[in-house]
């Protein structure tokens, strides 16, 4: 791990994003310097990584010419002015297609922007391209994509984790200074962790779900990925706030800048350390790192509490019905007819439907369109769908029983570090690899991770921390009081 050489990127490509649109406003720098420099990355990086699905270089550098224009005459500008971001491809944006890494989707380019979309271009950002992700956000690792394999930029020889595994590797990689992710069941944290850098899923209702394509409803926020936490507190800032155009989005939410207590570190909190997380299956170097972490957190003051999720062994079967459940309903809507990929040898209505459906969908969507549609048959409904909800509010409960005690809790983000391309080919596998992230899904609660530490073979390992509902502002504090004491978000990967 050494810096990355200057050849189609700069330095400026691994800045922090504040820094950068600090110079920027300040005219040290141009956006359209910067732009040119991220697209060059992605040029040179992008047969190699397969980050993106689609990236427009003429379209990012006329947007940044008109923020450099602004910037030269004096007009007011917003909190992300010039800097190149990247939109995981499930949420809508006008004119560009949206495909959510699905033949189904192929063609569809929509009509509008999603409110996240939105409020980037209100923020002034200059947004570069889509990025690649499991098909329909269903997966762990950016394997399941119609559009190819996104590699890990530590090895290509790994994958980036997924779902949001295209955002997370173009921000390690320099491709983006930061980008957007969805998170079902951990799908930015995960990839975050695998990839080096800052993942938050915020509470759910926090950011506005409008014009993300859904894979479960009731699961999967819209958050960032960054390479530090400032940079997560500011994209916060830009994206989060109630929404009117998304029935799921907290009515009460007004603004709150979650940078203002980003010093306030963590002397006198109590931080949770449940026990199911440190047990079979962990990575022996994976849990050294995160004792390693906690022990820096009890000498910067905070105070370490065995607390217990009793729950958690029945976090992934809870989860994946939910989630397959929501996913086949959400689904069904993809038939040829309204939208999405017709098949052509549809002799009637039904096999139209049915041909449509086989031809569009990969494997892992249509395994778990089956396992949810299963779930919620009649005489199965009750016994698997009815029962996990009612798991689900267990899991609320643990988590209620742990902010009595403690004001945070910390763990692993995943049980091992990025595993390679094709070595989960049992489902069962992949699953279980969400094993830490999920609960925060269920549960509806925030949750971060950031760098802390490297394995012996050079990859990234992940500190998970999960706060109360809305707390983002403290969870965001706690995860940069070790990054001011670390330096692990600043080294770099090799890829060429």
């Amino acid at each position: 791990m050494s810096d990355v050489p200057d050849a189609g990127g700069s330095e400026m490509c691994f800045m922090p994003g504040h820094q950068l649109k600090d110079r920027i406003v300040a005219r040290e720098i141009t956006s359209r310097q910067l732009t040119e420099a991220v697209l060059g990355r992605i040029e040179l990086l992008e047969p190699g990584l397969n980050a993106y699905v689609s990236f427009n270089r003429d379209a990012a550098l006329a947007r940044a010419d008109e923020i450099d224009r602004k910037i030269s005459t004096g007009e007011p500008t917003g909190a992300l002015a010039g800097l190149p971001v990247a939109v995981k491809d499930n949420m809508c944006t006008k004119g560009t297609a949206t495909t959510c890494a699905s033949r189904i989707l192929e063609s569809f380019i929509p009509p509008y922007d999603a409110t996240v979309v939105e409020r980037l271009l209100a923020a002034d950002a200059v947004i570069v391209g889509k990025t690649n992700m499991d098909e329909f956000a269903m997966g762990s690792s950016t394997e399941n994509s119609a559009f190819g394999v996104t590699h890990n930029p530590w090895d290509l020889d790994c994958i980036p984790g997924g779902s949001s595994g295209g955002s997370a590797a173009a921000v390690a990689s320099g491709e983006a200074t930061s980008a957007l992710g969805s998170d079902t069941g951990g799908s930015i944290r995960q990839p975050a962790a695998f990839c080096g850098v800052v993942g938050l899923k915020p509470t759910y209702g926090r950011v506005s779900r409008y014009g993300l394509v859904a894979y479960g409803s009731s699961l999967d926020p819209i958050g960032p990925i960054t390479r530090a936490v400032r940079d997560c507190a500011v994209m916060m800032n830009v994206i989060a706030g109630h929404d009117p155009l998304d029935s799921t989005s907290y009515p009460k939410d007004i603004f709150a800048d979650y940078t203002a207590e980003l010093d306030a570190g963590v002397d006198g909190l109590k931080i949770g350390i449940p026990k199911e997380y440190f047990s079979e299956g962990l990575d022996p170097e994976i849990a050294g790192a995160i004792d390693q972490a906690t022990r820096l957190y009890e000498r910067l003051g905070a105070r370490l509490v065995d607390i217990s999720l009793p729950h958690t062994p029945y976090a992934i079967a809870a989860y994946y019905i939910i989630a397959t459940a929501e996913a086949s309903s959400n689904l069904a809507r993809y038939d040829g007819v309204h939208y999405g990929h017709r098949s052509d040898k549809g002799d009637d209505i039904i096999s139209l439907y049915s041909r449509s459906r086989s031809e569009g969908f990969g494997d892992e969507v249509k395994r778990r369109i089956v396992l949810g549609t299963f779930a919620l048959s009649t005489g199965y409904y009750d016994a698997y769908y009815m029962k996990a909800s009612k798991v689900r509010e267990l899991f609320r409960r643990d988590f209620r029983t742990a902010w009595e005690q403690v004001d945070c809790v910390v763990s692993p983000a995943a049980p091992t570090a990025a595993f390679r391309i094709g070595e989960k080919t049992d489902p069962l596998q992949m699953y279980l690899s969400d094993i830490y992230t999920v609960s925060a899904n269920l549960a509806g609660i925030p949750g971060i991770t950031i760098p802390a530490g490297f394995t012996s073979r050079g990859l990234p390992i992940g500190l998970q921390i999960m706060a109360k509902p809305f707390d983002e502002r403290r969870l965001l504090s706690i995860a940069y009081a070790f990054e001011r004491e670390t330096d692990h978000h600043l080294r770099r990967p090799e890829a060429k």
